[in-house]
């Protein structure tokens, strides 16, 4: 292994790093180090996971090769998000401690853009940017890019994903043509491999690791649940794990708020991070989280990009994304620097595939693990807590002087007694809450089919799907719309998710048929679902949802329905719903035998 002497870094330069701890290069510096302080080289391409020590990578070579006397910008780091931006400033900072006359400035948005422009002005050497505020100081013609000679996209697969691929254009039309341009990704879509292709010279590729896998150090495992026991499985693996500082990545925004604000009346230590927040909120929310004030922070992907934590137990997925790379990215924010963590998915049966897409892609093994039980928690938080007053700091001679008086005021009980109270003292709310803990059911991974054909050969039919019972808890929705209609399991959760109001709801099983659909809700939903969904449309055609009954025969009523509809080509959607279907046969059910009806 080389050291930082060895691969060219100067004196003052690895004097601030050995004082920040730095004893070693780690593999990513040690790959583009050499070949960033060689001005013959060519562009460089580097596929890094986040922690892995990019800033350094591309901080130490970059403040090695500016002019303090010039005063004028000449490297240029853009990043995706203000956190991300002001953490690369500060670590630059720290890395220039001993050059004299070098100074870096972070530009970015939802700060004074006036400061900005007067430290422009007064003169810096290296400008970290988001791209949208750069953008801005061009045109105010306060920056000028003429002298940069070195250009560091960092994380740019997330300036992609976030809309920025024209800005970032824009930019490099301003300056040289010459520039040395380094791109760090931690994996590697289509459209990286064409701003690379488009805006780069000879560029030589640097990959750390395998592309898109995650970091090696980082455990992956899962818990099965259903849709509706989530919430309580987040909680007993955060009780599980009496130390646990985790980030609890959600898909929305509304996801994100309402899974925060339960934690937080449940008595943990948590907050949201999401992009209805204001800056300024968003920043207290980081700096408790950075202070250990909360140690869980429940966050959607965009509000925690840039947000740098190295000490992360877990990160935990509320469900899965849909992109791999997001995964890779939230993964990779744990096990950082050389330290192991834990990525966790909580999924339910359908997110099955998902998991195998992702394991596929990065290449590692998925560990399933079963919901820690009540029993399993109380025990793993007893031991915490032998282990901290194991551990705990004595002052013998400062707490002396207080012991006469407590041990005469605890004198009449025995060691085992105080042990006990001790104990009570610290887990009343935990033994209360998990006396009377719900079970949560363990699901079954075998395909649902699969299990279904196994006690019977014969597939079972439309009729026998109309005659399942929702599971308890539960209530069966039927909805006049199915597979015909070009309607399916994404399209039901968009619907519920854009036309009923109120939190999110979470769905069961699905049955989809060619005329109609069955879908399991939590029965405090019912009412809400069936409200919110009639009378909405799906590509012209008016919905009708009610709460299924078993006793009604769709199956019969949506063949009835499609053979008039084949039989008369004239008929529009003012055709009778299966609602109708039942009333009519009620009445005609209820006439006497022989009677005719009335002309």
């Amino acid at each position: 292994m080389k050291t930082f002497e060895e691969l060219g870094i100067n004196e003052p330069l690895r004097k601030a790093v050995e004082e920040l701890g730095f004893e070693s290069p780690m593999p990513v510096q040690e790959a583009v180090i050499p070949h960033l302080l060689d001005s013959e080289s060519g562009d460089v391409v580097a596929l890094a996971q986040t922690g892995t020590g990019k800033t350094a990578a591309f901080g130490l070579p970059v403040l090695q090769r500016v002019d303090p006397l010039l005063h004028k910008p000449q490297a240029l780091i853009l990043s995706p998000t203000r956190e991300l931006c002001l953490q690369i400033g500060s670590d630059l900072a720290d890395f220039s401690k001993y050059i004299d006359g070098v100074k870096v400035l972070p530009v970015y948005g939802g700060s004074s853009i006036e400061s900005q422009i007067r430290s422009l002005r007064a003169g810096v050497e290296v400008i970290v940017a988001t791209p949208g505020r750069l953008i801005d100081l061009i045109k105010r013609g306060v920056v000028n890019l003429e002298n940069v000679h070195t250009v560091i996209l960092d994380e740019a697969d997330e300036m992609l994903n976030m809309g920025f691929l024209e800005s970032i254009e824009e930019i490099l039309s301003h300056v040289p043509d010459n520039r040395k341009t380094l791109m760090f990704s931690a994996t590697m879509p289509p459209d990286i491999a064409k701003i690379a292709k488009k805006y780069m010279h000879d560029a030589r590729e640097f990959v750390i690791g395998n592309r898109n896998e995650g970091a090696a150090n980082v455990r992956h495992i899962y818990y099965m649940v259903n849709a509706r026991d989530k919430y309580l499985a987040l909680k007993r693996i955060a009780d599980d794990t009496p130390n646990i500082y985790a980030i609890i990545f959600c898909r929305t925004r509304r996801d994100t708020q309402e899974i925060a604000d339960k934690l937080i009346h449940d008595g943990y230590n948590a907050d949201a991070l999401h992009g209805d927040m204001s800056q300024q909120q968003r920043d207290l929310v980081m700096k408790k989280f950075h202070d250990r004030v909360i140690t869980m922070l429940v966050a959607t992907d965009v509000a925690a990009r840039g947000l740098d934590v190295n000490d992360l137990t877990h990160v935990i997925n509320y469900g899965l994304p849909d992109d791999t790379a997001v995964y890779t990215h939230r993964s990779g924010r744990t096990g950082r620097a050389g330290k192991t963590g834990v990525s966790v998915a909580i999924i339910h049966s359908r997110e099955k595939g998902r998991l195998r897409e992702i394991e596929r892609i990065i290449g590692k093994k998925f560990e399933r693990k079963e919901v820690p039980t009540p029993e399993h928690i109380i025990e793993k938080q007893l031991y915490n807590l032998a282990d901290r007053i194991e551990r705990v700091k004595v002052d013998e001679e400062e707490i002396a002087k207080y012991l006469p008086g407590v041990s005469r005021k605890l004198e009449w009980l025995c060691g085992e007694d105080l042990l006990k109270r001790v104990v009570s003292l610290e887990f009343n709310r935990l033994l209360d809450y998990y006396k009377d803990a719900p079970t949560i059911d363990v699901i079954d991974e075998k395909p649902r089919k699969e299990r279904e054909r196994k006690a019977d050969s014969k597939p079972r039919t439309d009729r026998e799907k109309d005659r399942r019972t929702a599971e308890a808890g539960m209530a069966r929705i039927y909805v006049n719309l199915g597979k015909a209609d070009g309607f399916f399991a994404g399209n039901l959760i968009d619907m519920l998710n854009h036309t009923v109001p109120g939190k999110r709801v979470d769905v069961g099983r699905i049955d989809l048929m060619p005329g109609y659909s069955l879908f399991d809700v939590n029965k405090d939903d019912a009412k809400r679902v069936v409200e919110g969904l009639t009378g909405a449309e799906f590509f012209g055609k008016r919905v009708f949802c009610e709460v299924a009954d078993t006793d009604k025969d769709y199956a019969s009523a949506s063949r009835r329905k499609s053979g008039r509809k084949r039989a008369d080509e004239a008929v529009t959607d003012s055709d009778e719903t299966v609602a109708d279907f039942f009333k009519k046969k009620s009445r005609s059910q209820g006439k006497k035998p022989g009677r005719k009806s009335r002309k």
